[in-house]
């Protein structure tokens, strides 16, 4: 328990079983209630991994896609009655320690949802191992997204979020895609439903074990990003209101 707050963690996984130890080593003892791993039909030994250490797993049946990874991580989460749902990538590219911090920004209601932000400073996160060209582009869409959400936040494309139960009971996130663009979505959900995000810094590790889509996977992705801040833009200006952002 956090301040009397019932906290989950939820391992989105596909194929994490060579960093999944590390991340668990390296989460707080005593910060959740709970840590569920939610399975995306690996085809390593994440599964029997993640069993023999202990944690609650969920498996999907067949490959659904990132996105529909986190419905089930998030649907499982409210069920078991989670006040906070930290959801962290078990590629161990994002540092579990910096959990407490972002819990505490929720459990005080100072923000509804935190970021872990990657991009400190450009030598600091290029030094960390993230390719130039997803820096770059990175940079690019962070502003971009910054400008149409109206916002300030230092990394839209993080790997670690922490996010109040009102947030997923409001967001009607089963309309969003199966596919890496659930994150952005999301958060022009999020803000479309006047919900406060913060960031908090996380260091910056990109290695061979780490998780990353290839150039064309991310050329995709920025496309979409784009497409869904003009859903957005349209459904600020009353002109047509994507079903995104209906109320669940």
């Amino acid at each position: 328990m956090f301040q009397d707050k019932k906290v989950i963690i939820v391992l989105p996984a596909y194929n994490a079983e060579k960093t999944l130890e590390n991340t668990l080593k390296d989460i707080p003892v005593g910060v959740a209630d709970e840590i569920i791993l939610v399975d995306d039909a690996s085809t390593d030994g994440t599964v029997g991994l993640a069993k023999k250490i202990g944690i609650t797993v969920l498996e999907h049946d067949r490959n659904q896609g990132y996105g529909a990874n986190q419905k089930t991580c998030y649907t499982t989460a409210l069920d078991k009655g989670a006040e906070i749902i930290v959801m962290i990538h078990p590629d161990y590219q994002y540092d579990p320690r910096i959990i407490p911090f972002a819990i505490g920004f929720l459990a005080t209601g100072i923000c509804d949802i935190i970021i872990g932000s990657r991009v400190r400073t450009r030598r600091e996160t290029l030094e960390g191992g993230m390719p130039i060209y997803k820096y770059i582009s990175n940079r690019i869409l962070t502003i971009f997204e910054n400008i149409a959400l109206g916002q300030n936040l230092g990394d839209f494309h993080s790997g670690f979020r922490a996010y109040r139960r009102e947030v997923l009971k409001t967001v009607d996130f089963f309309q969003n895609s199966d596919d890496f663009v659930f994150d952005t979505e999301f958060l022009a959900q999020a803000v479309y439903h006047n919900f406060r995000i913060g960031d908090v810094p996380i260091p910056t590790r990109y290695f061979a074990e780490a998780s990353s889509i290839n150039f064309r996977r991310s050329l995709k992705y920025g496309i979409q990003t784009v497409m869904v801040m003009l859903k957005f833009a349209l459904a600020k200006w009353g002109i047509h209101k994507s079903r995104i952002f209906r109320i669940r």
